[in-house]
């Protein structure tokens, strides 16, 4: 069945090491718009931090779409939602509260900034900062009111201290939330109905798409539903064992652009 929507994540998928696009990716991009395939960029980045990626594709105005935050919400590249899954204060409460306890760093990201009740702020957050562009504000949990829309919780710390907190997580949270660990530093939970995959689906569905006509290319333990939602599921050559064992097609890492060669493939 031909191809009519490619869900692309960013983060070591459309983009290399360098966090940049190649003009082969590019131009892949290009000619299969000019087929009329939708692309839709999906990240548990913030819409900030997809801005830079938007022009050179040549994706605006309210019949493009992207998907952020790891599902939790999907939207026209204007700003109109599609897809709304957040979190509450109670829920913030307890997630940062569980954090404190396991003496592990965590922030959570709303529209427009980072907060963090950790004083000395973690590195992982000022990187992640640096990513997606937004401003990171320091408030203690008693600062942080339900006027805030909360789209996704993140505990952020070393790879090893992270690993041991996952492995110890419990089982009360990870039935009330869906969590993911997207880096190996980042461990992020979000609203039960929030995914790529399910964000996919819903568009998918407004849009007249069936998932037999998605195409969706992803690395790593946050594209895993994408992948196995699409028609055509592509784990990228640089991509985590489980994504790749759950892919029906393996393409070239990020590096060789692996992303042009799979649309190539499948949708050209």
């Amino acid at each position: 069945m031909a191809i009519k929507l490619i869900a692309i994540d960013i983060d070591g998928t459309l983009v290399n090491d360098q966090k940049q696009l190649t003009q082969h990716t590019i131009d892949t991009i290009a000619k299969a718009r000019q087929k009329g395939i939708k692309v839709v960029l999906c990240t548990g980045r913030p819409i900030t931090g997809v801005q830079q990626y938007l022009e050179p594709l040549n994706l605006s105005g309210d019949n493009e779409y992207v998907v952020t935050f790891n599902g939790s919400l999907a939207q026209t590249i204007s700003g109109t939602p599609i897809v709304s899954h957040n979190i509450t204060l109670e829920d913030y409460i307890d997630l940062e509260t569980w954090a404190r306890k396991s003496n592990i760093h965590f922030h959570m990201e709303t529209l427009n900034y980072i907060y963090t009740a950790n004083r000395d702020i973690s590195p992982y957050t000022i990187a992640e900062s640096f990513i997606v562009k937004m401003p990171i504000r320091y408030r203690t949990p008693e600062e942080i009111t339900n006027k805030l829309t909360i789209s996704k919780g993140m505990f952020i710390d070393d790879p090893k201290l992270l690993s041991e907190f996952i492995k110890n997580f419990p089982q009360e949270l990870k039935d009330r939330f869906y969590v993911v660990q997207s880096e190996p530093y980042f461990f992020e939970a979000m609203n039960k109905n929030a995914s790529k995959g399910n964000a996919i689906a819903e568009l998918a569905t407004k849009l007249g798409i069936t998932s037999d006509e998605v195409m969706a290319l992803g690395d790593q333990g946050n594209d895993l539903t994408m992948v196995k939602y699409a028609g055509t599921g592509v784990a990228m050559g640089n991509g985590i064992d489980e994504l790749k064992a759950n892919a029906q097609f393996i393409t070239k890492t990020n590096e060789e652009d692996g992303v042009a060669y799979a649309i190539e493939k499948f949708a050209l």
